[in-house]
């Protein structure tokens, strides 16, 4: 078993705590014998009754001490059971070689949540839904592909991290030419990070912020570079990935299926996010040619960008999450 790393029970998140919920420490494992760290939140008149529950994930290179507790938190004060937890080789989760990501064992990590809900006492284990964010949001709809025990699926500012490996941003890698140029630099530094004995970073979120950098980029250091939501653990507030830690993604599709998902999902993305055209096109890939579309809902929040999303509770839509969640899980 590769060990989670649980570095305080203390409170360490970016987001105040709240007086509504209990909150704890809790450790899990995936079938590849990861042990993965989460926070459990039960609301406070839980005693006795057995709850719906919600796994949340994300950002991608994100804690549990960033947006997913925050959502998880939120959730919780409105009545569900929820976990937040972080993926393999990220933050207080095991995986001895720190900073990588996998299609495969990624969406394993939602599905051991799932395995870890279903097996508590205070949960009802046919009322389990996911919430992704960011990245996350891509592997939880991968997640609703493959596992039927998730009844409901909220993704959040989504983005579909096989494409932007294959085709980088807004598509424009997208040709046989440069992404045989990428995997021809990633393998040079797969050779050189062997030779070494370690893994080179690729770097988190630019610091400091150039004054022509694109606006996507300014966004993404406003959260993780600044009071707002900068966290010791997380990837994109420090060191970022490895440079090699994506690379499985560029041939590995992971939405390939998802218009034979049966269950309930909601898509919500900030009409002038960067990243808006990742769940509008997610979206109509999962409706083409599924019998099974009346539960599936695609929210554009006016005016909202990628990050806020991430925290901004006046632009989150909870009250639509939580109609959702009670709704389906009902």
């Amino acid at each position: 078993m590769q060990k989670a790393k649980i570095v305080t029970q203390e409170w360490d998140k970016t987001f105040p705590e709240s007086k509504q919920v209990d909150h704890k420490k809790v450790i899990f494992h995936n079938r590849y014998g990861i042990e993965l760290a989460g926070d459990l939140y039960t609301p406070k008149n839980a005693k006795g009754k057995r709850l719906a529950a919600i796994a949340v994930c994300g950002p991608f290179g994100a804690v549990k001490e960033q947006a997913s507790g925050l959502y998880a938190q939120t959730m919780a004060e409105r009545g569900f059971l929820t976990l937040a937890f972080d993926p393999s080789f990220t933050g207080e989760s095991g995986g001895d070689i720190r900073y990588m990501a996998s299609p495969d064992i990624n969406t394993e990590d939602f599905q051991a949540a799932v395995d870890y809900l279903s097996t508590l006492e205070e949960v009802d284990p046919d009322k389990i839904g996911i919430i992704g964010i960011c990245g996350w949001g891509g592997m939880a709809l991968n997640t609703a592909a493959l596992d039927t025990r998730v009844k409901a699926t909220v993704t959040s500012t989504m983005y579909d991290m096989a494409r932007i490996n294959a085709n980088g941003y807004f598509d424009g890698e997208d040709s046989a030419d440069a992404r045989y140029a990428k995997r021809q630099a990633l393998n040079a530094q797969r050779t050189e990070d062997y030779r070494a004995g370690t893994y080179a970073l690729g770097g988190g979120v630019v610091d400091p912020l150039p004054e022509d950098a694109p606006f996507f980029v300014k966004d993404y250091y406003d959260y993780y570079k600044t009071p707002r939501g900068y966290h010791v653990r997380s990837l994109n507030s420090n060191g970022g990935w490895n440079v090699i830690g994506c690379m499985s993604f560029m041939n590995q599709p992971i939405l390939r299926y998802t218009n034979e998902i049966r269950s309930a999902v909601l898509m919500i993305h900030g009409e002038k996010a960067h990243s808006c055209y990742f769940t509008r096109d997610a979206y109509a890939d999962m409706m083409r040619g599924n019998p099974y579309t009346d539960n599936k809902h695609l929210m554009l929040i006016p005016g909202a960008v990628h990050t806020d999303l991430y925290d901004r509770t006046d632009v989150i839509p909870f009250d639509a999450i939580t109609e959702f969640f009670r709704r389906e899980l009902d």
